[in-house]
């Protein structure tokens, strides 16, 4: 998909964004007030333009402006220090940043890091994912850099704390969300066939910073795939906040033999997605390595609100093969993304799938059975409306079996 379509509505984007109230970026109330510490994080920002980094553009200035004749008091929301957020967005007036989502000088140059030996071309027609230098793990790159990560992210590389649910609140307020459709297994080496992958793929956003797991397998417990093939998700643990940025961080190997130094490694480091300039519509990045390439399907879910889908199978007859999809709203567009597909032969729970859901939309699910030596599917399906907060829940009777499924809706706070 071309990368100039990676785009947003700035208008629109600036008034459903305000700031986050209890920002970790924010230094302790007790020594500074809340403007003189946004005032500092911009110091940053503009002190960044022209590090090593070789990801995306500062991460707390605005890109540029889609319409020129807009006038500037339309494009602030009404919040605190707000005149704040006029300087920022008069500073991109002066830069002229580029409106698309992924910069397409660092889009090239991030395919022309890629092995050789997989065949990368840039006429592909792909968006690659440009990886931040020095962030590499098994080379132990990114643990040595550990100030430049407190300095500019506001973490420590060191804490390899999982992200926690949040404990039962009610807040009032959607906010824009990262939802990950899929993950494709894009280039694997060549003649491999079928291969043994673990390793991780985790989201770090600002509502805690800490590692949200979208994938995560053991070398003991690996998944098999194939070139082309989708990988498996096993998260979010909870839905990702994407206010400004999320940093998705990575180290995904190829089982390789019995010992693990003999692993190939295909992708490894961290990637920054600048959430006022993506896109809401479905978008696909591809990210490289030295032993292939991961293909991500994402957006930006605007207003939204986290739902926690649990699936609990009973009364199972016969085996059956069943297929687990929901299908969101996005602005003028609906998704449809796959949450599970496998084998029921006994009675079992699903686990949990993590959605962002736009208030007031309606989210569906789908559940399609093939039974073994059947000509036809049985399509059941069932639909919630986002809200705040709360629960619902669904019985679907089938002939082969019972499926309960359990919704359960949720705000996420700004930070913890």
């Amino acid at each position: 998909q071309d990368c100039q379509d990676f785009q947003i509505s700035r208008v629109e984007r600036l008034a459903l964004s305000p700031p986050p109230q209890n920002s970790r970026r924010a230094v302790s109330a007790n020594t500074q007030s809340t403007e003189a510490v946004e005032m500092q994080i911009l110091s940053r920002s503009i002190t960044r333009s022209d590090s090593s980094v070789a990801s995306a553009l500062p991460r707390w200035w605005f890109p540029a402006l889609a319409r020129g004749d807009a006038p500037l008091k339309a494009l602030v929301p009404a919040y605190p220090n707000q005149h704040l957020f006029r300087e920022k967005i008069a500073l991109n007036w002066l830069r002229q940043f580029s409106i698309h989502g992924v910069n397409e000088t660092k889009t090239n140059n991030a395919a022309e890091d890629s092995d050789p030996t997989l065949k990368t071309s840039l006429s592909e027609d792909i968006c690659y994912m440009p990886i931040i230098s020095g962030s590499s793990h098994r080379d132990g790159a990114i643990y040595k850099r550990a100030a430049y990560w407190e300095h500019n992210y506001f973490f420590d590389i060191a804490d390899r704390t999982e992200t926690r649910l949040e404990p039962a609140r009610a807040y009032d307020i959607p906010r824009n969300m990262m939802q990950i459709f899929s993950m494709k297994l894009a280039k694997a080496p060549i003649n491999s066939g079928s291969i043994q992958l673990y390793g991780y793929i985790a989201a770090r956003d600002e509502v805690d910073l800490k590692l949200n797991y979208v994938f995560n397998r053991t070398r003991d417990d690996p998944i098999i795939v194939q070139q082309g093939s989708l990988i498996e998700m096993n998260g979010p643990k909870r839905a990702i906040l994407l206010i400004f940025d999320v940093l998705l961080e990575f180290d995904m190997r190829i089982k390789n033999g019995e010992n693990e130094e003999d692993d190939l490694q295909l992708i490894d480091g961290i990637s920054e997605f600048d959430g006022l300039r993506m896109s809401w519509r479905p978008h696909e990045v591809r990210i490289g390595g030295n032993c292939g390439a991961v293909d991500t399907s994402f957006a930006l879910v605007h207003n939204s609100v986290e739902a926690t889908v649990e699936v609990i199978i009973s009364q199972v007859q016969t085996g059956f093969d069943l297929s687990f999809s929901s299908t969101i709203d996005l602005l003028e567009m609906n998704k449809e993304f796959q949450l599970f597909s496998g084998n029921i032969s006994e009675s079992c729970g699903l686990g949990s799938f993590v959605i962002a859901v736009t208030e007031d939309t309606l989210m569906h699910l789908k559940f399609k059975v093939d039974h073994k030596g059947c000509n036809s599917n049985i399509e059941s399906n069932c639909s919630f409306k986002a809200k705040l907060n709360g629960h619902a829940g669904h019985q679907l009777n089938l002939e082969t079996a019972s499926i309960l499924v359990k919704v359960t809706w949720a705000v996420l706070p700004a930070s913890y």
